[in-house]
């Protein structure tokens, strides 16, 4: 899967901070694998509890997670559209994601000199979203105006259509409304894909607070950016960056061991890897034996031969059928002999459509 989500925020937010941590955290985790593409993209493992108990249960040579790609993009100012700091570099930056997660400063520190002079998240945010709704009209107006006129004079349908759709948008930008807030058909939506356009991608907000906050859960600023969030239907991950730079620095086990004496269950940047991964429309299935437990990233409605294929191009040309079980019942019911004679094996042709959490063996013939 080459679907990545990119971290963006104002400068001195913890952005960075955060990306390094997450990085840094997986060098860490055992024979993870963990590559640094370039200074600003890594790819990071996914915690899944359920990796953990199949290798439990097989005592497999090999544990393999799956992955995904976080990439760490340059600190946006107000003017960005019109040129301002990186301009045009952090938005193609943007442009070439798939989600995005929004770094958003809730903390007060007069050490940490705030590039609006003050902590105001909700401002924060509607900056960033000023500067890429910007872009997103530019694009619209340069295609509006080339076709604009033909279709007015124009019989052609599909030139017509096109003019709707680049009304649509132009409209809803022209009012300070993200394209991802528009509900729009599936013929719309095929329709502005080549554009990439960057409201329209999803968004996860992390509220970056200080450890004191995070321990007592008492910061007013993370409840007015899950009120704004709710514009966009969007998930707010609370998280503090400098307790997770610290914690990277851990082995697995005193990471559990710090965390366990603080009371919190996962770490903040856990949350982020598993809630971006939902957002990106990933899900995860399995296989696993004596030799191997694996985790494989399917994209959620991925039909059984394409699964197949995610481990080898032989596997999806010569599909016979898949040989399923879910995860649920196989920890259910404690081994695959028991979900045989429960009748929960399922065999599995073409059209099946691979869900979240399937442990499959594919048959196949080349």
């Amino acid at each position: 899967m080459s679907l990545t989500a990119g971290i963006v925020g104002l400068p001195n937010v913890g952005k960075s901070t955060l990306f390094n941590a997450i990085t840094k955290q997986n060098i860490l985790a055992a024979n993870y694998p963990f590559a640094t593409i370039d200074p600003n993209v890594g790819v990071v493992v996914v915690p899944d509890e359920r990796l953990d108990f199949l290798n439990e249960l097989y005592k497999p040579k090999s544990l393999v997670p799956t992955t995904f790609e976080f990439t760490d993009i340059a600190g946006l100012v107000k003017g960005a559209s019109t040129g301002e700091g990186l301009g045009n570099k952090f938005l193609s930056h943007i442009r070439e994601v798939d989600a995005i997660c929004e770094v958003v400063r809730c903390f007060e520190n007069s050490d940490i000199i705030h590039v609006e002079n003050k902590v105001d998240p909700i401002r924060d945010i509607e900056i960033i979203e000023v500067e890429l709704i910007l872009s997103d009209l530019e694009i619209v107006e340069n295609r509006f105006n080339k076709i604009g006129k033909k279709a007015s004079l124009s019989k052609d349908k599909e030139v017509q259509k096109e003019a709707a759709i680049l009304t649509k948008l132009k409209e809803a930008l022209e009012k300070n409304i993200p394209i991802r807030r528009l509900d729009l058909t599936d013929d719309e939506l095929l329709y502005i894909k080549p554009f990439n356009l960057l409201t329209s991608k999803p968004i996860i907000f992390v509220a970056n607070v200080s450890e004191e906050d995070l321990l007592t859960g008492d910061n007013k600023y993370i409840d007015q950016v899950r009120e704004y969030a709710k514009k966009d239907s969007a998930e707010v991950v609370v998280v503090c960056a400098k307790m997770e730079a610290d914690l990277s620095e851990m082995d697995s086990l005193q990471k559990l061991e710090f965390l366990n004496e603080l009371g919190i269950e996962e770490s903040g940047i856990d949350k982020l890897i598993k809630a971006s991964y939902k957002l990106l429309g990933l899900e995860t299935f399995f296989t696993a034996g004596a030799d191997e437990c694996r985790a494989w990233t399917f994209k959620k409605g991925t039909k059984a031969p394409k699964c197949a294929g995610i481990i080898h191009t032989d596997f999806e040309k010569g599909f016979i059928k898949a040989e399923v079980m879910s995860y649920s019942d196989l920890k259910k019911l404690g081994s695959e002999k028991q979900v045989k004679e429960a009748g929960k094996m399922r065999l599995e042709g073409k059209d099946y459509i691979m869900q979240d959490g399937d442990i499959c063996y594919f048959r196949f013939n080349v």
